[in-house]
Order: structure tokens, then sequence, then C-alpha cells
């Protein structure tokens, strides 16, 4: 009797519930109060990384946190804000120029649930393979381009200046003009903060730097009324639990909006499906992308309608979460929990927390983004690759991050359909170690060819994309061939279906080729793909007779008819 794998249960939070064990319980708690102590200071700087009020950071944890352990497949991964997703945010809401914060704060939240339902459709439509849709030299570039968008955008809330205006470039000129107008307590609570976080992820990194930073300068502003010297505070916090609404905007903003949010999806999702599976690797645990589509679909609609900001996977935040300790999602759960105390009875603590601390925390979450290895190794392996990455980086600088998403898409589409389109077209040999095998015997010299016989395979599907290319490879290799043959056989094992186009250019090459007095044979014709020969004239252009299960039974076929 087969053994049968159990079913999956529709929501993961059943799956892992059963298999809880009570020894875990201990180290989830101790690791979700770690996380709280990381999340809670990260929260309110990438809150104003996305231009919006200190509790939106806070009000996600009760949505984000909360949604993936009911429906994520991680047990690890940590869903809340992140840096990139708060600057694309930001992006997003200052390309419809909101008249004040009010109607910024409507529009992010409208991006955010616009982001959420896109990511639900994916998961409808089992779109999971998105996850490697952007090429990694495209992501990396774009993603280091993202965190020196963010570091210049928070040196002069370190430095006590006025910002600038205009593209990174721009910005930075601005910052370094105005170098003499800095001011000196709030550079020294900055540079003093940033240290701090430094020192202690090196040297203590299980201790969370950012709450100890974050607890050390409310009381060091409080003591010596950092406010009253000039350095700049976050001031009152909202405190409360928030009353879900749906954002009122325009049908025209989410027609603008739609494709900041169809971006913002891409890269969330490879972010975070590229930290759930490092750690299900590292616990050898399995992820399902498609529900990973559906989790992170309800944690930013849920986030939205909160006004929080949109939700992703961190590596670091989980990272955080799993060298505490956590065995199971009930970590996450609990530091949800944590947060939602916090928003009801702890918010007035954070008053006197100095901007400068909290630019100091956003500028030490995205240093670990800027990859200057990665880029290194890229370059040593494919300079081409190298040159996307590099380009992409330079577009977030120079032409801001919306465009140079759309530019990291448009890269990585046509790198798709440029390697779709011109694939390479095998041309076999009989293996002589197995006569009944054939290989490419351009890449495999000892291969010995089949006189009489041409053996193609193109080393990719068939499709309307590629088909031409493929059928004038195959005609140009045949009239090229020395001796000449008098049949070709193509092997079709690499496309499971054909569509009408490449159907058609099947058939016309057919006919070509027998004005030349040469056969075409099909080999490993599959059955979805003689169905459509049958329908469309290949059959009868290439004859039934020479359509054979594979290559090897193309052969002695023609073997038989040569015999005398």
């Amino acid at each position: 009797m087969s053994a049968v794998a159990p079913t999956r249960p529709r929501l993961p939070i059943v799956g892992w519930a059963r298999s809880y064990e009570r020894p875990w319980l201990r180290t989830d708690l101790l690791a979700g109060f770690t996380l709280w102590g990381l999340l809670v200071p990260e929260m309110i700087a990438y809150a104003g990384l996305a231009g919006l009020p200190p509790q939106a950071g806070l009000y996600t944890l009760l949505a984000s946190l909360v949604a993936y352990a009911v429906l994520g497949t991680s047990r690890q991964l940590v869903v809340a804000g992140t840096s990139a997703s708060a600057v694309l945010v930001y992006a997003a809401v200052h390309e419809l120029h909101p008249g004040d914060a009010g109607e910024a704060a409507t529009l992010a939240a409208a991006v955010i649930v616009l982001t959420g339902l896109v990511f639900l459709v994916a998961g409808a439509a089992k779109l999971g393979f998105l996850a490697s849709f952007l090429s990694r030299p495209v992501m990396t570039g774009f993603v280091f381009g993202l965190a020196l968008f963010v570091a210049v955008r928070q040196l002069p809330k370190v430095l006590g200046i006025e910002g600038g205006e205009g593209n990174s470039v721009e910005q930075l000129a601005h910052v370094l003009r105005h170098l003499g107008d800095l001011d000196p307590a709030t550079l020294v609570v900055g540079l003093g903060a940033l240290a701090l976080l430094f020192v202690l992820g090196e040297r203590a990194p299980r201790v969370p730097a950012g709450l100890v930073v974050l607890v050390a300068a409310i009381g060091t502003s409080t003591l010596l009324d950092l406010e009253g010297r000039g350095v700049a505070v976050v001031g009152a916090i909202p405190g409360g639990l928030p009353s879900p609404s749906l954002p009122r905007a325009s049908l025209a903003d989410l027609w603008i909006l739609l494709p900041s949010a169809i971006g913002m999806m891409l890269v969330i999702y490879s972010e975070a499906l590229g930290a759930a599976a490092a750690f299900a690797e590292a616990h050898g645990d399995r992820i399902d992308p498609d529900q990973e589509l559906v989790a992170l679909g309800v944690a930013n609609v849920g986030s939205g309608l909160l006004g929080g900001l949109a939700a992703g996977g961190s590596l670091s935040q989980s990272a955080v979460n799993d060298g505490a300790g956590a065995r199971s999602q009930v970590s996450t759960l609990f530091a949800s929990g944590l947060a939602l105390i916090t928003i009801i009875a702890l918010t007035g603590l954070f008053e006197q927390l100095p901007e400068a601390v909290l630019g100091a925390l956003i500028l030490h979450a995205v240093a670990h983004l800027m990859k200057v290895g990665e880029l290194r190794r890229i370059a040593r392996l494919s300079r081409a690759e190298f040159g996307l990455a590099a380009a992409t980086l330079v577009a977030v600088l120079v032409l801001d991050v919306l465009p140079a998403l759309i530019l990291g898409v448009v890269v990585s589409i046509v790198l798709v359909i440029g390697r779709a389109s011109r694939p390479a077209v095998s041309v076999l040999g009989v293996d002589p170690d197995h006569p009944a095998a054939y290989l490419d015997h351009r890449r495999h010299p000892t291969a010995t060819p089949v006189p009489g016989l041409h053996l193609v395979r193109p080393d990719a599907p068939i499709f309307y994309a590629n088909a031409q290319a493929i059928c004038d490879a195959i005609t140009e290799a045949t009239g090229a061939a020395d001796p000449p043959v008098a049949t070709v056989v193509l092997d079709l094992d690499g496309s499971d279906a054909l569509d009408i186009t490449s159907t058609e250019h099947l058939v016309t090459t057919a006919r070509a080729l027998d004005r030349a007095g040469i056969a075409l044979a099909l080999a490993n014709v599959h059955a979805p793909a003689r169905r459509t020969a049958d329908a469309l004239g290949l059959t009868d252009a290439v004859g039934a007779d020479r359509i054979h299960p594979t290559v090897h039974d193309a052969v002695l076929a023609h073997r038989r008819t040569e015999a005398p």
C-alpha cells in the first residue's frame, strides 16, 4: 500500500499549532520580547521614512505580524515594515504631490491596500513563480541604490540641517554645501547613536541594539532637555487603537498608483521569499510560494486599513527572531501583543526621542543593504550583469525610485524575452558508450553523426517568439551539412505543447525542406503538441509515419529504410 502525503491545512496556523511543543514556549516568548525591542524603534523610524506619523509604524505590527502568523508558511520570517517598502511608499505618494500630511496619509494607505490586493490576485492566480522574475543583479543594484537614496535623505536629520530638493545627487550636493550650518548638539546625538548601534551589533549581536539606543536616547533627551538645546524631537504620538477605514482615494489616483503597487509587490515578494527560503533551508522546512502571496496580501491590506506601513519580510528582522531562539510564529504573535500594549499605554514615552536618533536607526538599517561584496562578486562573474546592476543603482540616484524600478522591470523583461527568443539548437550524435542515447556533438566531440540524418533538438520550448529563429537555424544547419542529409529529425521533448504560430512555422519549414528533397520527422511529440499538430496540418505536412516516440526510434526507422 503506498503512503499518502498528509494534506496541508487551508490555514497554515492550524498545521503548526497541531505540532507545537510545550518546551518551545519559553524560547518563543523570549524571541518575541527581543523582536519587540527591535521592531518598535525601527517602525517609528520607517514611518518617518515613508512620510507618515510615528504611530503608523506601530499600527503595522498589529496587522502584519498577526496576518503572517495565521497565513504564512515560514516559522522564522518576520513580516513588518521595511526600509525598502517605506521608501517605495514615499516615492509613490509624492509622485502625486499631496497637499498636506492628511492627504499623504490617505494616498499611502491607498497604495498599501492596493499592493495587498495585487498580492491577493497573484496568489489566487498561483503566480508564486514571480519571485524569480527580477534578476538577482538587477535587484542587487536596485536595493543598493535604494539604500543610498535613503541614506542621503537621512543625513540632514543627523546633522541638524534642512534637507534639499531634487534627486539623490542634488540632495547630497545640498548637504555638502550646508555643512557649515550643522547643529553640533544634533550631530553628537546622531553620531553617538549610530556608533552605539554598530558597536552593539558587532560585539553583542543578541542584544536588541535598537531598544538600548532608544531607551538611552529618551533618557538622555529628558535629563539634558535636548529639545531646549535645539535638538529636534519626535513630539507627541497619539495613543489608543486605530480604527480600520478604507482610504478615500479617487479612481484617478488609484489608477496612477497601480504601477507603483505592482512594482512594490515584486520588490517586497522577492525580498520576503528570499528570506523565507533561506530560513526554510536552514531548518529543513518547506515554503509555499503561492500561500506566501496570500499571507503578504492580507498583511498589507490589514496594515493599510489601519493606517500602517507597507509590510514585507525582512532578512535582518527575521535573523534576530531566529537568533533569539524562535521555534514558531508564537514569537511574532507575542511581539504583536507587546506592540498593542505599547500603542495603548506607552506612546508617551517616545515624545522626547530625538529625530537624529531616528535618522541613525535608519542609517544603521540600510547600511546592511549596501552589499559591496555582492556587487564585486557579480562583476567578477559577469561584466554584462554587473553593468545591469550598476545601471539600476545609478537610475535610483538620478531618476528616482519609481522610474528606476520600472527600468529594472523592463530590463528583466527584455532579458527574459531576449534569451527565450534565441535558444540554442543542439545537433545530436550517437553516444559511443550508450548507442541508444544521443548527445550534442559540439559539446561531446565523441558523439558520432548518423549518416543521412540531421538530428536537432531546441534547448528551450518552441513558442511563438522563438519558432522562426529555431526553424531558420534548422534550415541553415541542414543546408550546410556535409555530406548532405535525407531526413531532419526534430526532437520536441522540450516542448510539452505547441502554439498556433510555432506550429505554422514548422509546417512552412516541413514544406520548404520537402521542396529541397529533404524529409522532416518529429520525435518525442507529447500529447498536447500532437493534438495541435493534427489540428493545424503539421502531421499531414510531415507524414504520420514520420512521427516517432523517441529519437532512437526515428534513427531505427531511418536505418530500416536505408537497409539493402
